[in-house]
């Protein structure tokens, strides 16, 4: 582990509004009294993202604003939903792998309770070790589909840099201002 900073989280937080507002990095680190490879560090990736995002809400915005208001209430209303409805599998997910965690700590504790040498007279035992290991892996299937659909997410959109379909209505509201 490095060093601890000089700076608190409040001056870091400062530094990075500045970067984003467009000073430069040398300008700012030599103000604060730190390297500029300490704040280029810190703050490369992380501004990176935030502008890849704010690109995205705006252009998003300028897809949402070309619909009617109707249509805009029903996309929002939409997305809303949609929001609802992660948040209802994360907390599911969240509470699928508590349970499947519990179940697989139960069940461990019985196999403390076989007899290695004799197996099988625990029969009873170990049909009950299968159950509870299956009703855990049962309850961990939400977590894991939603991380997989997640992580298919994200191989798609590293494909394609925008939704092709943003891009299209934004290159139509640029020709409709030229």
């Amino acid at each position: 582990m490095g060093r601890p900073s000089k700076l608190t989280e409040k001056q870091w937080e400062q530094i990075g509004k500045r970067l984003l507002a467009g000073e430069s990095v040398r300008k700012v680190a030599k103000e604060f009294g730190v390297s500029p490879s300490s704040v280029q560090e810190r703050f490369s990736e992380r501004n990176k993202e935030i502008k890849k995002v704010a690109d995205q809400l705006s252009k998003a915005e300028i897809a949402l604003s070309v619909l009617p208001v109707s249509a805009q209430i029903s996309a929002r209303t939409l997305a809303d939903d949609l929001k609802s409805v992660s948040q209802h599998l994360a907390s599911a997910a969240r509470y699928g792998s508590m349970t499947a965690h519990r179940l697989s700590a139960i069940a461990h504790a019985e196999t403390d309770k076989i007899d290695e040498t004799k197996p099988l007279e625990d029969i009873e035992t170990l049909k009950g070790i299968a159950v509870l290991t299956k009703m855990a892996n049962s309850s961990s299937e939400i977590g894991i589909g939603l991380l997989k659909a997640n992580q298919e997410t994200v191989e798609r959109l590293n494909e394609t840099e925008s939704a092709p379909e943003i891009t299209q209505i934004t290159r139509r509201i640029v020709r409709v201002t030229d």
